[in-house]
C-alpha cells in the first residue's frame, strides 16, 4: 500500500464513469454519438438561468454569499416553507450529512442495487455499510430494510432508483420510517420525472431527509447544484458541518433563475415521459418500469459491458450496469435523449 493512502484508496475502485463521447467517437471513427449513459437532460439550461448565470460570472472574483437567501427564497417558492441545505450537486449534500450524523464505525444501511456514491461516502467516513438487497423486481421490502436499521445511524433508499428506475410507493416510504430509528435519506433525484410527491412526509417524520439535484429536470448538471428538504431541528448542525461557499456563484445564480422557470421543467418532463413509453414498446428486450428519466434493459445472454460496446460501435453511448453493487451482470441502463438520440438508439438495440 502506498505510503500516506488509506487503505480502501490504495487498490483500485471508486465511483465508475462512463466513457466519454470523444472517446467513443475516436476508437469508431464517428462524426457524433449519443449521450445516454448518464441521465442528463438533453435540453440546455432555461434562458433565464443562461442568462442569471452569465451576470454572476462578472462577480466571479468574489465569495459567494455564506448563506444564499436568494436560492434559499426560490426553494420555498416552488416546494414550500421548508428546512433546506444545498451543496455542490446530491453529492455533495450527501457529505454534509455524513460529517454531521456518521462516526466511525457506525451503521449505514444502503439498499441495494443503487447509485454506489452512499457506500463510497459512508465508507469514506468510517462507517460500517450494510447492502440489503431489493426484491427480483427491484420493489423494496420494508421488512427486512426496516430489520437491517436496527442500531443504524443513517440509512439510503433512492426513489425513483438509479439504476432500475423504479419508485417506492408512499405506503411503504411511510412503514420504513414508522419502523425505523435511524435517519432516513431519501434520495430523490428523479422525483419530478414521476407522478409521486414525499414532500408531505417531511411534516410528519424528524427523521427524514429528502435529498434533490438540479441536474436532471433543470438542466443544470454541469454546474452541480444539489439541494435537501431537512428537519428543522438537524438545520444548525447540517449548517455547521457544510463545506464553506461549497455552491458556486454561477450555479447559485442559475438555479434561482431554474427554479422560477417552471415551464421548462414541464417541457423536458413531457420530453421524457413521451419516450419512456416509446421505450417500453419498442425495445425488444425485457425492460423495467421506470419514473425516471432513464430505463434498465436486460440484455441478457449478453453482459452489460458487450451490449454497450456493440450499441458503443453504432455510435450510442449507454451505461453497463457491472459496477452497481447486488445487480447480475446482463444489465444496461439507458438515459432518455433528443429525439435524434433516441431514435438511433431504438434502430441500434434492434440489433443486437
Amino acid at each position: 500500500m502506498p505510503r500516506f493512502v488509506r487503505r480502501q484508496y490504495a487498490a483500485a475502485g471508486g465511483y465508475v464513469f462512463a466513457k466519454s463521447a470523444e472517446e467513443i467517437a475516436r476508437e469508431n471513427g464517428l462524426d457524433r454519438v449519443a449521450r445516454l449513459a448518464s441521465n442528463e437532460n438533453p435540453f440546455p439550461p432555461s434562458d433565464a438561468a443562461v442568462a442569471a448565470g452569465l451576470a454572476a460570472l462578472k462577480e466571479g472574483n468574489r465569495y459567494p454569499a455564506g448563506h444564499p437567501d436568494a436560492v434559499f427564497r426560490a426553494l420555498k417558492a416552488v416546494h414550500g416553507d421548508h428546512a433546506f441545505i444545498i451543496g455542490n450537486g446530491m453529492d455533495g449534500v450527501i457529505e454534509t450529512v455524513m460529517r454531521t450524523v456518521v462516526d466511525p464505525g457506525d451503521r449505514v444501511v444502503v439498499s441495494t442495487p443503487t447509485f454506489s456514491f452512499y457506500g463510497l461516502a459512508a465508507a469514506a467516513q468510517g462507517a460500517e455499510v450494510v447492502n440489503v438487497p431489493r426484491e427480483p423486481d427491484f420493489s423494496a421490502d420494508a421488512g427486512r430494510f426496516i430489520e437491517a436499521c436496527r442500531g443504524a445511524k443513517l440509512a439510503f433508499l433512492c426513489t425513483p432508483n438509479n439504476p432500475t428506475g423504479n419508485a417506492v410507493p408512499v405506503e411503504t416510504v411511510r412503514e420504513i420510517l414508522d419502523g425505523i430509528d435511524c435517519l432516513l435519506f431519501l434520495d430523490n433525484a428523479y422525483i419530478e420525472f414521476s407522478d409521486i410527491d414525499y414532500r408531505p412526509l417531511m411534516k410528519e417524520y424528524d427523521n427524514l431527509i429528502e435529498g434533490r439535484t438540479m441536474s436532471k429536470a433543470y438542466s443544470l448538471a454541469g454546474l452541480r447544484f444539489g439541494y435537501a428538504f431537512v428537519p428543522d431541528r438537524l438545520l444548525p448542525h447540517l449548517d455547521s458541518a457544510s463545506t464553506p461557499f461549497a455552491v458556486n456563484t454561477v450555479a447559485l445564480a442559475a438555479a434561482g433563475a431554474a427554479l422560477a422557470d417552471q415551464a421548462h421543467i414541464r417541457e423536458a418532463v413531457a420530453h421524457v415521459r413521451g419516450w419512456r413509453d416509446r421505450f417500453m414498446a419498442e425495445i425488444p428486450l425485457p425492460v423495467t418500469p421506470s419514473d425516471a428519466n432513464f430505463i434498465l434493459v436486460d440484455v441478457a445472454p449478453l453482459t452489460g459491458d458487450e451490449a454497450m460496446e456493440r450499441l458503443a460501435a453504432r455510435g450510442v453511448i449507454v451505461r453497463s450496469c457491472r459496477s452497481f453493487p447486488g445487480l447480475e451482470d446482463h444489465y444496461i441502463r439507458v438515459s432518455i435523449g433528443a429525439d435524434w438520440e433516441n431514435e438511433l438508439f431504438l434502430r441500434g438495440i434492434a440489433g443486437l
